[in-house]
């Protein structure tokens, strides 16, 4: 037990997860007097600060202690209550000495770190680790807490112990421990709840705990869950507001800020509005304030629609005012360029450390359908009625026109979050919200760029496993030059395996996005790919026919009823096919052949598909969405499931089934695991590469460099010796066995057959010999390799390449100039799941041709999928691997063997979705 520098004694407290009282462990005993250097006290890594969201949706700051957080130390320990600080210290300690403060706010990052927590200045809780060093093998670590009484509850310890474990993980530690009063259990619960499997034991009335730190598969389920849950509450914050200020409300209508207050009235928000308007008493007859800061009442959402150039003053109201989350549908930030930009990272860091999440700039709002909510705090006029459709939409300018196409085709919304610069809040963040908002069904993103795609991966593929996600990703063109050079923009063939990979359903427009919506907000999933076409329309018959198996799904003959079928008799046709075994979903083509009545025709299809499990589309009258004649309405009088959508032709119908057939195909897959190839040795690969970066910031790995590396997982480039002269390569070639191959070793030369940089199939010493005189004239290089001769088959391409967005990617495709020129290469986020490293390789186009092709010998796609597996988990656990390529793999039909492979190496890259949790 440590005892602080005046005599008491010391340890921290933390608090559970579940709100209970705050729980404490100790200071360490051994390094108490190792004071950190004045110079070294502000040299921490700049990635240990971080925004963060409590579990309240609250967010807070989180940032190594300083020297200068004393006087904000001293204010924090004042504040606490008798029995935290008994639990913090053992003991009675009302006041901290000089000394101890000097000894708690100066640290030297490394042996011994300390985090705080703040809101605003204020610090609310403090974590620190003290390296045990002498006992042991010097990688354990003393960690303890303590957190504000008024802020316990929220999740901050098991925060600080997320950080504290990574910071502690970078310097070398292995091992926590911690002391706690055995009347403190909560601590206990902390840290199992952490996922950590903790040991302890009890002596004089105090528990020791102790723990590894290294990253569990249950400590990240429970991170990642912990974070889920705090990203939906901050959302539940925005979307289901007590009450609302509108920050710039006018009388004026040609001012957005009279926009958004008419449209929250016209709404019929169902808690209070505030017009705040310094030079009104009132605006549209409803009290106005001069700032919001004069609002008698608590304000949970503010809505700014002041100039841009106005906007730190209206932020300094609302930190002052406590208000929860900002909308700013103000323009005039990074879409502007530079200034713009470095204007809002202010305004988003401001409105953070003050606990509050931001949408926008330059949204244009959001929208709750919710009747206990009612918020329509958008610049849109009227929006889509209420239904099971959650819609984010990442441009503001695009907004209005999309949600008044969405309401024609009567697709009913949940919520609508536009988020426009996008600064703060994101798609992801909605994700987290509507994957456990009982309202919403489907999900529907338009997307300019990406925030943090790993991220996004990681949560679509969740969410989509219960609810569709359709996305429309917006090409480069359609992003303003400032917003593109901001990042996330990347390859359009990356962004469709991310999607194909998290099970989003991608589309090319906003049409596609609501074809869609119809199908996933009104009708059941197809269970297969049968279709059955029935119409009284040849043409038209013919054209679904067509349309559908050109999109993949199985059609028999048209069921044509002539243009003089009756209303009963096209109903019984729809029966018909609904109840067979042989079918898994119906378009109805209907067009009437002269002018007759058409509700007894949308009566008996309403009724013929009244209790059908199969989902039916029409093109009733080439109506676009859901005509009030075959609308089924809900208690609240609007369209709701059973209701049958049109289309305007059946060409969209047929693509909208395709693409619900394929979500429904991966839907119900089995979530396959991350597979742990046999035959690794990841302590010894980790080791060299250590070694290398040692000597260097980052380089190519020479060829023998980066075959011992591969061969750490199991992946063997076929043996090969280096020659500086003719008589060296005869001598490899003897060692190695004939036949062998003669290679140019320059980098031109690698890859390009056309440019002849190697010799095949040499059996001889003299040819050897021809063979090295030839290629060293042509290269201009003495240096040649020497290597045996694989079996022949087809070549492909095995690589990882570093993305600044994903991290790691792992590429597949066939070797070879047109493959090239093609860009027919197939990619997937890592780690790969079994499922996906076997559609990898069956992904590219030209991927028939290893299944046997016109009668050749299929190749053992089994041993490709082994390789994938073998270099993913490499690149998964060596991030300082930059850049990796096997080029050729030939596969045949005995496996696959690499002939060629090049790795860069270079320090491990800051990946935004591993580690601790954090805002992006």
């Amino acid at each position: 037990m440590t005892e602080p520098t005046d005599g008491s004694e010391t340890t921290d407290g933390i608090d559970s997860s579940g709100g209970t009282e705050s729980s404490s462990g100790t200071e360490s005993s051994v390094t108490t007097e190792a004071k950190a250097k004045p110079d070294t006290a502000h040299d921490y890594p700049r990635h240990w600060v971080a925004d963060v969201l409590a579990a309240d949706g609250g967010a807070v700051a989180l940032r190594p202690i300083v020297p200068e957080d004393a006087d904000k130390l001293v204010a924090f320990h004042s504040k606490l209550s008798e029995r935290t600080r008994y639990l913090r210290y053992f003991g009675p300690y009302p006041t901290m000495s000089q000394r101890d403060i000097v000894h708690f706010t100066t640290v030297d990052h490394h042996d011994r770190v300390a985090f705080v927590v703040l809101l605003g200045d204020e610090i609310i809780a403090v974590g620190r680790y003290e390296r045990l060093i002498g006992e042991g093998d010097g990688k354990s670590a003393e960690v303890a807490f303590v957190v504000a009484d008024a802020h316990q509850g929220r999740g901050l310890g098991p925060i600080l112990l997320e950080h504290l474990a990574a910071a502690a993980a970078e310097n070398g530690l292995t091992m926590f421990v911690a002391e706690v009063l055995a009347e403190n259990r909560n601590m206990v619960t902390v840290f199992r709840e952490a996922g950590y499997q903790v040991s302890r034991s009890f002596e004089g009335g105090v528990l020791k705990l102790e723990f590894a730190i290294d990253p569990t598969e249950a400590m990240v389920s429970v991170r990642n869950s912990r974070e889920r849950a705090a990203e939906a509450r901050s959302m539940r914050n925005v979307l289901s507001p007590r009450s609302v200020a509108v920050i710039g409300a006018s009388t004026d209508r040609a001012k957005v800020g009279n926009a958004v207050l008419t449209n929250l009235l016209r709404a019929g928000f169902t808690g209070p509005v505030y017009p705040v308007n310094a030079e009104h008493r009132s605006v549209h007859g409803v009290r106005a304030y001069p700032t919001v800061r004069d609002i008698p009442d608590e304000v949970d959402l503010a809505v700014v629609a002041v100039p841009a150039e106005s906007i730190n003053a209206v932020l300094d109201d609302c930190l002052d005012k406590g208000v929860k989350a900002l909308v700013v549908v103000s323009s005039g930030f990074s879409e502007t360029g530079m200034d713009g930009r470095q204007s809002e990272r202010r305004l988003v860091h401001a409105a953070r450390a003050h606990g509050m999440r931001l949408i926008g700039p330059n949204a244009l709002g959001v929208a709750n359908n919710d009747s206990e909510v009612s918020l329509n705090a958008t610049l849109a006029p009227v929006l889509p009625s209420p239904g099971n459709v959650g819609f984010f939409c990442q441009s503001g300018a695009l907004g209005i026109a999309i949600l008044d196409e969405a309401a024609r085709s009567r697709i009913g919304l949940s919520a609508f979050v536009s988020a426009g610069n996008r600064a703060d809040v994101s798609g992801n963040d909605l994700l987290q919200y509507w994957d456990s908002d009982p309202a919403t069904e489907v999900v529907l993103l338009y997307l300019e760029s990406f925030g943090n795609p790993r991220k996004f991966s990681r949560i679509a593929r969740r969410v989509a496993r219960n609810k569709p996600i359709v996305a429309v990703k917006s090409g480069r063109h359609a992003v303003p030059p400032a917003l593109a050079a901001s990042g996330g923009e990347m390859d359009d063939s990356i962004v469709r395996a991310l999607f194909e990979q998290a099970g989003v359903v991608q589309v090319g427009s906003i049409s596609q996005l609501f074809d869609c919506a119809l199908l996933f907000g009104y009708q059941p999933l197809p269970a297969g790919p049968r279709l059955a076409v029935v119409g009284n329309s040849t043409a038209l018959g013919v054209l679904a026919a067509d349309a559908a198996r050109s999109e993949g799904l199985q059609v028999g003959d048209p069921v044509d009823l002539g243009p003089q079928a009756g209303p009963e008799e096209f109903a019984a046709a729809v029966r018909t096919a609904l109840t067979s075994f042989d079918v898994d979903s119906v378009i109805a083509v209907f067009v009437p052949p002269v002018a007759v009545p058409v509700e007894p025709y949308a009566q008996a299809l309403r009724e013929a598909v009244r209790e059908a499990d199969k989902p039916v589309l029409t093109t009733f009258l080439a109506a676009e969405g859901v005509p009030d004649v075959l609308a089924v309405r809900g208690e609240d009088g609007h369209p709701t499931r059973g209701s049958v959508p049109s289309y305007p032709g059946p060409e969209r119908a047929a693509l909208a089934l395709a693409r619900a057939w394929r979500y429904s195909a991966w839907k119900s897959k089995p979530s396959s695991k991350v597979v742990r190839p046999n035959g690794i040795d990841p302590e010894r690969a980790k080791t060299m590469v250590d070694g290398w970066l040692s000597t260097s910031a980052g380089r190519w790995l020479s060829d023998f460099e980066a075959s011992q590396l591969l061969a750490c997982y199991g992946v063997n480039v076929v043996e090969f010796r280096s020659a500086t002269t003719e008589d060296e390569a005869v001598q490899a070639a003897e060692e190695l066995g004939y036949p062998v191959a003669v290679k140019a070793t320059g980098e031109q030369w690698r890859h390009r057959p056309d440019l002849g940089g190697v010799r095949l199939d040499l059996v001889g010493p003299d040819s050897v010999r021809w063979a090295y005189r030839d290629l060293a004239a042509a290269s201009g290089e003495p240096l040649l390799h020497v290597q045996r001769m694989a079996t022949k088959g087809i070549g492909c391409v095995v690589g990882v390449q570093d993305d600044p967005s994903f991290g790691s990617l792992i590429s597949f495709g066939l070797a070879g100039v047109i493959s090239d020129l093609l860009g027919d290469r197939a990619y997937r986020v890592l780690p790969l799941t079994e499922d996906a490293a076997a559609e990898l390789i069956d992904a590219p186009k030209a991927a028939p041709l290893l299944s046997g092709y016109r009668s050749a010998v299929p190749v053992n796609k089994s041993a490709l999928v082994d390789l994938v597996q073998r270099i993913s988990a490499l690149a998964d656990d060596l991030p300082e691997v930059r850049e990796l390529a096997c080029e050729p793999v030939l596969a045949s039909a005995e496996g696959a063997q690499i002939t060629d492979s090049r790795v860069r190496i270079g320090p491990e890259p800051s990946v935004a979705d591993l580690g601790p949790r954090r805002l992006r």
